[in-house]
């Protein structure tokens, strides 16, 4: 995948969920994601700092989170949720999906995988489908694997990964791990709601580290 068809993958990927957003509910606004502590409004809170948070930004809020990311995700997610009504954020994240840039510090696929997770922590609990196009969840998983941030690569250490929706596998031995692309994607980036499509007998090993 090269950077034109990466960048097209990942608007395509932010206008769908652009849909979604724009028809929710006042009270679906309101609902948990699959992003722990974190609601609806949060998340897409989150998903609009995408564009909008600049290095110096990004720098002084890490410092302010004693260095901590994850701290430091939260913390901004949770200030613009407060400063902003829906409506506003709706906009505001349809206004970024074609967004060229990346935030700071992250590698070229890192959006990718940000929508396409991010897409699933907010539908699953709503109950909402999203399709995940396995001609874009493959790269985005192949960069999950060799990534430490998504904590993949000691997750998975010993299973090897098989995609039945693409002709996609990953590692070698007996403990395999059968499904979608997307729900090993999920998988991969610490989600509990993957399993459910998985099957193998790698399955089990890999429920106990989640």
């Amino acid at each position: 995948m090269d950077a034109a068809d990466l960048h097209a993958a990942i608007s395509a990927e932010r206008l769908r969920l652009a849909d979604v957003i724009d028809a929710l509910t006042p009270e679906q606004w309101t609902q948990p994601t699959l992003c722990a502590g974190w609601t609806v409004k949060t998340l897409v809170a989150h998903l609009t700092l995408t564009s909008r948070l600049t290095p110096f930004e990004a720098v002084r809020a890490m410092i302010a989170a004693r260095f901590d990311i994850n701290r430091m995700i939260d913390r901004s997610a949770r200030a613009r949720a407060a400063e902003y009504s829906p409506a506003e954020l709706a906009a505001q994240y349809r206004e970024s999906a074609t967004w060229t840039g990346r935030p700071f510090g992250t590698k070229p696929r890192d959006p990718l995988v940000d929508v396409l997770v991010h897409g699933q922590d907010l539908t699953r609990p709503l109950s909402i489908r999203l399709p995940m196009p396995a001609e874009h969840v493959v790269p985005a998983l192949d960069h999950t694997l060799g990534a430490s941030f998504y904590g993949a690569p000691k997750r998975l250490a010993g299973l090897r990964l098989v995609a039945t929706d693409a002709d996609w596998s990953h590692g070698e031995g007996a403990d395999e791990v059968r499904g979608p692309s997307g729900d090993l994607l999920l998988v991969a980036t610490g989600r509990r709601s993957g399993l459910d499509a998985l099957e193998g007998p790698g399955v089990e090993t890999v429920s106990g580290r989640l």
